[in-house]
């Protein structure tokens, strides 16, 4: 049976658009397989939280639920280095994870800044102390946030775009930890969560000045995580952990893969 003209040429334009958006993935698919990548920073990026940790990365716990790690899973780069570690401060980017970085590496992303604001002093005085010292506390990181960071911020960053001047790079900041008027009956007041809450607010907007100053992205978590705060019904965060202390306030490997990974995605 002979198709009318009209079906004819609907279905040409049809199987023609169908071939132009697969046309269109493969060459996307084909631009990110292109890429050389490098995950940098601190344990947020190493993946500390979310289990299954590579052995061979000793007291640097990358693990294999991390972001970086689920990215490259997803999008299969031409290159893969994963230096991120636990505990890093932004003197331990720029001395131990940038080798990997040259003029031909393409996307760069790190966490990085919380560990030189003390934010786990903070997160111990908080849980140990009173609030008043917990608040004490806070003002304190919030103070070297405001007079040290952007410096060692910009010290780190420029040693980045020297050793990649071609690279994009996404910086990633922290979730907010709690939920407030959540579910937790025990444990800090609603005024220390909220102080803490604040300070990861504060080290953020820090954070994405000093990147965007340097030409770099900031991406926010806060959106992904909110719902999924310590205290809400769906927690991507690890509350305080004794029996594995390392672990606490750390995303859960629903944190990483729900909150960083499509965080990452949109500003990659």
């Amino acid at each position: 049976m002979r198709l009318s003209r009209f079906t004819a040429f609907s279905s040409s334009l049809l199987l023609g658009a169908v071939l132009a958006l697969a046309g269109a993935g493969a060459a996307q698919a084909a631009d990110t397989a292109a890429l050389d990548y490098v995950a940098l920073g601190d344990s947020y990026s190493s993946g500390v939280g979310s289990g299954s940790y590579d052995s061979a990365s000793g007291d640097c716990k990358r693990s294999t639920k991390a972001y970086p790690v689920l990215w490259k899973n997803a999008h299969a780069p031409s290159s893969f280095a994963f230096t991120a570690c636990s505990g890093a401060r932004t003197g331990d980017v720029t001395a131990n994870q940038l080798g990997p970085l040259s003029t031909a590496t393409d996307l760069v992303s790190l966490t990085i800044g919380g560990n030189d604001a003390g934010f786990a002093d903070v997160m111990t005085t908080c849980v140990l102390q009173s609030e008043s010292t917990c608040i004490n506390r806070v003002n304190q990181a919030k103070s070297y946030v405001d007079t040290t960071l952007p410096g060692k911020l910009d010290a780190v960053y420029t040693a980045i775009r020297n050793k990649a001047p071609n690279a994009r790079v996404v910086v990633l900041g922290y979730p907010r930890f709690y939920q407030l008027a959540g579910s937790c009956i025990a444990g800090l007041s609603e005024n220390e969560r909220s102080a803490i809450n604040g300070a990861s607010d504060y080290l953020n907007a820090a954070t994405a000045k000093r990147a965007a100053d340097h030409g770099f992205t900031f991406a926010s978590v806060v959106p992904s995580f909110t719902g999924h705060e310590i205290c809400s019904s769906s927690a991507w965060l690890h509350s305080v952990n004794w029996l594995n202390i390392g672990e606490s306030y750390h995303p859960t490997a629903s944190g990483q893969s729900g909150g960083y990974l499509p965080t990452f995605n949109g500003a990659a």
